[in-house]
């Protein structure tokens, strides 16, 4: 098999990783252009200060020693197989990047003979492209469950990223539904990465010309829609992931479905709206200071498919509100649905010089038409009613922006699908999504 016919099958399967977005691009340099694009692995991530790097995001093999139930790759599945080896990886690696189609890797595969032989072949190929090519560009590598500590060191000499897939929420889900994986095999190596992560950064403190592991971090993904466990249980797992294992990113994805054994759900979708769900509560844990128990609780341990979380969870405390803008404090203004991080913080600034009216909010990015029913601006109040929980849920149901669409209509984009899909994205800025 030619290395073109192996990156066809090898990028397609690299698709159900969600860590960066499709190009979708077929654009080829003609008439001595400037730049390129292929649409065979490429994609888009973001640098910490907003860049946008493209990748080449391929698997290592499909080849699959495993039988998980949810995934194309598994053993019992018949599909087209195929495996670079270090040395076309490389190759392509450097043919792409010399061409200007892409500024680094991101490396992933299925289990071939077992763990520490597919994290070899990996370690091999990052290996020669820093050492032997002077490769500089960005490299994000999966590490496989089970790996050894030893080779684990070793990539995270080499890689800036390492990443630990945990896929399933629950040791039930995973012995139903992954049987020949462990929840020590996941959790030892996302361990043992986060602590090397945070032994480097206080040696690099002490000494610059310490060696960095792993500078970008670690992130991990999770599968929504597999098994039965609810939101509430896949939302304290990333919350205690944040928290242990100081993970840059929980990536959420929703199940496709690829096979129709019974252990799985007969979806007719990916649930989608309900992956969007749980993107818009990380970014709550993350930069808002909510706490999972004050998104969902055991009465209600589903999001709401026509509310976003910060909104519902407002709507459950409008004993708080409103609030005045000139006088609440940073925590409760991140709290006001339609005020986001970058908002709250020009308030508080703002405020200092002048007294702040409905206008200026405008003029500093709020989303008033979710936010005046929450707010008083020098004691006035702008909602059209009282604190009626009913009325104000019933407009922020019908003040969607225009572009938004029912659940039923939402569809699964492939990898070269030409829009690309925002929750997919690794660390985007707080500006990048707009303000929740």
């Amino acid at each position: 098999m030619d290395i073109l016919s192996k990156l066809e099958i090898l990028s397609d399967a690299a698709k159900y990783d969600v860590a960066c977005t499709s190009s979708g691009s077929t654009r080829e340099n003609k008439n001595k252009g400037l730049g390129n694009g292929y649409k065979g692995g490429i994609c888009h991530t973001w640098s910490a200060d907003g860049r946008c790097i493209s990748l080449l995001k391929v698997l290592m093999t499909n080849i699959c020693v495993y039988d998980c139930a949810y995934c194309v790759n598994r053993l019992s599945n018949d599909v087209p197989r195929a495996a670079f080896t270090p040395d076309e990886l490389v190759q392509l690696t450097i043919s792409f990047y010399r061409r200007n189609y892409i500024e680094g890797l991101f490396l992933s595969s299925a289990v071939i003979h077992n763990p520490d032989h597919t994290m070899e072949l990996m370690l091999r190929t990052i290996k020669k492209l820093r050492l032997e090519q002077r490769f500089n560009g960005y490299i994000h590598i999966k590490a496989i469950p089970g790996t050894s500590r030893e080779i684990l060191a070793e990539a995270g000499r080499y890689a800036d990223r390492l990443s630990v897939n945990i896929e399933l929420p629950t040791q039930e889900s995973l012995k139903r539904l992954a049987p020949q994986k462990k929840k020590d095999a996941i959790l030892t190596p996302m361990k043992y990465i986060s602590s090397s992560i945070q032994q480097s950064a206080e040696e690099h403190k002490a000494f610059r010309s310490a060696p960095r592991f792993a500078p970008a971090g670690q992130s991990t993904q999770l599968i929504v829609g597999a098994t039965g466990d609810p939101d509430l249980s896949i939302l304290r797992l990333s919350e205690g992931l944040y928290k242990r294992y100081r993970l840059k990113r929980v990536f959420y994805s929703a199940y496709v479905p690829v096979s129709s054994r019974p252990e799985l759900p007969s979806l007719t979708n990916p649930p989608l709206l309900r992956e969007h769900r749980l993107y818009q509560a990380d970014w709550l844990l993350r930069f808002y200071g909510f706490s999972s128990s004050e998104l969902l609780n055991e009465e209600n341990p589903d999001f709401d498919t026509e509310m976003d979380p910060k909104s519902c969870w407002a709507l459950r405390n409008l004993h708080l509100f409103p609030v005045e803008i000139n006088k609440a404090d940073l925590q409760l203004l991140l709290r006001v649905p339609g005020i986001g991080v970058k908002s709250a913080k020009q308030i508080v600034t703002s405020r200092r010089a002048t007294a702040l009216d409905y206008e200026c909010l405008k003029k500093l990015g709020v989303v008033l038409k979710r936010a005046r029913h929450f707010i008083t601006c020098k004691g006035k109040y702008y909602g059209e009613s009282s604190m009626n929980e009913l009325y104000i849920r019933q407009h922020l149901i019908t003040a969607k922006p225009r572009n938004a669409r029912p659940e039923h209509e939402w569809t699964q984009l492939s990898l070269f699908s030409p829009l690309p899909a925002l929750t997919a994205c690794e660390d985007l800025p707080s500006g990048i999504t707009g303000e929740l």
